[in-house]
């Protein structure tokens, strides 16, 4: 059986100017929330993935009208109906469990299979649904064909307090609190920028909230919400993505399109590792070039620490630093997948609980390995570029869920990527 890889022939240096797209987990909760609306929505900057797709298609099966020209979406949502929503995009993408809080907000009733997405360990949806229940909706699940059911009379507005301050469980309770009745208010909330650019555009759309960014919203529950103009944040995690590329393998790499302060912790242990930048406006020069990385220590933790996200990429470059360095993840501890991967280019990890140990410097070899989801996907886009040799990297469309033309921009820089089929 053919499958699709990405080939990367690595040890080419990367020079010149990379864009970043819009936000991709911005972007997953954004266009759920358009449903609210009774009027024509339009957003700018989305980002070029296969996640949007998935979402586009569920739009459709809404009844919405959706138009997507080049990186802006136009939905209009006039004739939308209460479709129940179990296709196959629905597995596509965690994500599409936004629809539970847009649609059980608008209509006090929903249909949806159990979203799917990257396996990183045990991540229930339990905050969600108990937010949903202080809100009034009934809950129930159908064994025999994975289905949730929600449904509420009236949506009451309440006061929930979150076990975990989960990006999810918040975008999900603010998308049904929106139009319930009263006030609610989201203790230990999230407070991850994405959050904020769902709750900006959900203003534009007429939501009375307030407190996004602190660990308390509080949300005046509104009878209607008409249409909105709005543009993505930048991708945050695409940019760490690009940073940690530069540092791997750059000389004078301009990333452009940034939100610095978004990535505080990042630059922060960038830097702990010796690597050179310079911060100009919403642009990061990285001048690359370094040979001598000092190891570091690494937990990821909620905004605004480390994000769980980069902890994948980042753990490929410090198998090019000299002595011990250790990832410990506290967000998802079964997140890494990547580092089997890695060892089998020439890295030596070694996995504890819910950490790893990279023992350094290791020199890494081309391979054929796997992309066992979207992050371990980018890991191993950072291995290949700098490892000897071509390094074959397969389920590609884990990559592509999150990154907007990643071949093409790694290309502008001086890489030397192809894709291609493979009999497996």
């Amino acid at each position: 059986m053919a499958k699709e890889v990405i080939a990367i022939e690595g040890g080419h240096k990367l020079k010149g100017t990379v864009r970043i797209s819009g936000a991709k987990n911005a972007t997953v909760a954004l266009i759920p929330s358009v449903v609210l609306a009774q009027e024509p929505v339009e957003i700018c900057g989305v980002p070029e993935i296969s996640d949007v797709e998935a979402l586009v298609i569920l739009l459709r099966e809404l009844n919405c009208e959706v138009e997507l020209e080049g990186d802006t979406l136009r939905v209009d949502p006039t004739h939308m109906k209460n479709n129940p929503l179990t296709s196959e995009a629905v597995d596509k993408l965690r994500a599409s469990y936004y629809f539970m809080g847009a649609l059980l907000g608008k209509y006090g009733e929903v249909t949806i299979k159990m979203p799917g997405g990257c396996y990183l360990g045990p991540r229930p949806i339990d905050l969600h649904l108990k937010g949903f229940e202080a809100l009034g909706a009934v809950i129930e699940y159908h064994n025999e064909t994975g289905e949730y059911h929600l449904k509420a009379d009236n949506l009451e507005g309440a006061h929930i307090y979150l076990d975990f301050a989960s990006v999810g469980a918040t975008i999900n309770i603010m998308l049904a609190a929106v139009k319930a009745n009263g006030r609610t208010i989201i203790e230990n909330a999230a407070k991850e920028p994405e959050i904020i650019d769902v709750a900006n555009l959900l203003t534009k759309m007429g939501a009375k909230i307030r407190g996004v960014g602190t660990d308390t919203i509080t949300i005046e529950g509104v009878d209607y919400m008409g249409g909105a103009n709005h543009e993505i944040i930048p991708d945050r995690i695409e940019a760490g993505t690009f940073l940690i590329i530069a540092a791997a393998i750059g000389t004078m790499v301009l990333v452009q399109n940034v939100i610095p302060q978004h990535l505080d912790a990042l630059l922060s242990k960038l830097r702990e590792m010796g690597v050179g930048m310079e911060i100009i406006g919403d642009t990061i020069l990285v001048f690359g070039g370094l040979d001598n990385f000092k190891p570091i220590r690494v937990k990821t933790q909620i905004y605004p620490g480390f994000a769980t996200d980069l902890q994948q990429p980042l753990t490929s470059l410090l198998t090019q630093a000299y002595g011990q360095s250790k990832v410990t993840d506290t967000i998802y501890t079964a997140r890494f997948k990547h580092c089997e991967q890695l060892n089998r280019m020439g890295a030596d990890i070694t996995l504890g609980d819910a950490c790893c140990y990279i023992n350094g410097k290791t020199p890494l070899h081309g391979a054929r390995v796997e992309a066992t989801d979207l992050r371990c996907g980018a890991a191993l886009v950072v291995a290949g570029l700098m490892a000897e040799g071509v390094t074959e990297i397969s389920n590609v469309y884990h990559i592509d869920r999150g990154y907007d033309s990643i071949d093409r921009k790694l290309i502008a820089l001086g890489a030397q990527i192809s894709r291609y089929m493979v009999e497996d």
